[in-house]
């Protein structure tokens, strides 16, 4: 854990985990306190912490309420948010997860079981902040988008170009196929949509261009849907065996779409292909 670590303790009788607050402080973190849901939204307009221990069950705002509006804040969305409460059914975990807490703990609470469970959520988010921050190297900013059309995240480049463009729907598009999303004077922003990752969302790559730059040599290279999907695997460093495996289809299968691929960008080898890929999709 890195020094300076910021817990947001969320709970109506705060006094009642003192213990828990001395271990948090003991273990290097700075504890912040919100005896409700409605004084823990008004301590993120002021700071974002590392993390959030969330009691479900409060006046007002419930815990669930809070986390769901927390994940719905672009600024606030990344923040894990760990729930403490004395309910215990199946229906109330279920209800925690679904509002996009990443774990529950039932009271009471036993300090070293929410220390450990805590260290290993602060480092899982920074990891996953860092590397979508590190996607936007390259000039390539990254959105993914919920199955509903809305943004689940999107890079800090991505955020600027959206709002800079006023990007308000993501269309349906063939897979890796150049889209232009917005035009401000002589540069228009390009983006290319996944065939969808996990929980149906769609990740789109996107980029400033000249308004009359010529086609990337990948769109000049009319790539079938499947095509795309095999080679953008490839330029992740995915097998043959990998890639039919997540396409559902034989490693000869895969082989044969490479073959094609390779003849249309003109290249000989699998290397050539993948260093392609990633240069203009950003893989």
């Amino acid at each position: 854990m890195l020094a300076g670590d910021i817990v947001l303790l969320v709970d109506d009788a705060p006094q009642s985990l003192g213990s828990l607050c001395h271990e948090l402080e003991g273990d290097g973190y700075s504890v912040l306190v919100a005896p409700s849901g409605e004084a823990a939204l008004e301590r993120l307009n002021l700071v974002t912490p590392d993390a959030i221990l969330l009691d479900a069950v409060m006046p007002g705002l419930s815990g669930f309420e809070v986390c769901r509006r927390i994940k719905a804040h672009p600024e606030w969305s990344h923040v894990p948010v760990i729930f403490m409460t004395g309910l215990a059914e199946t229906e109330h975990v279920l209800e925690a997860f679904g509002a996009g807490g990443v774990d529950y703990v039932v009271k009471p609470v036993r300090a070293p079981e929410v220390l450990a469970r805590l260290a290993t959520h602060v480092r899982n988010a920074r990891a996953v902040r860092l590397a979508r921050e590190a996607l936007d190297v390259g000039g390539n900013g990254v959105v993914l988008v919920d199955r509903h059309g809305r943004v689940a995240w999107h890079s800090p480049l991505a955020r600027q170009w959206v709002q800079a463009y006023g990007v308000a729907a993501w269309p349906a598009a063939e897979p890796w196929a150049e889209v232009v999303l917005g035009t401000r004077g002589e540069q228009q922003l390009v983006g290319r949509a996944s065939s969808g990752e996990g929980l149906g969302e769609t990740m789109w790559l996107l980029c400033e261009k000249r308004v009359d730059a010529q086609p990337s040599r990948l769109a000049r290279a009319a790539l079938t849907p499947r095509e795309a999907e095999v080679l953008s695997w490839v330029a992740k460093g995915k097998t043959n065996r990998d890639v039919g495996e997540i396409l559902g289809m034989s490693p000869r299968t895969v082989n044969k779409h490479l073959e094609h691929v390779y003849e249309k960008l003109g290249v000989e080898t699998r290397a050539a292909a993948a260093a392609l890929a990633s240069r203009e999709l950003g893989g």
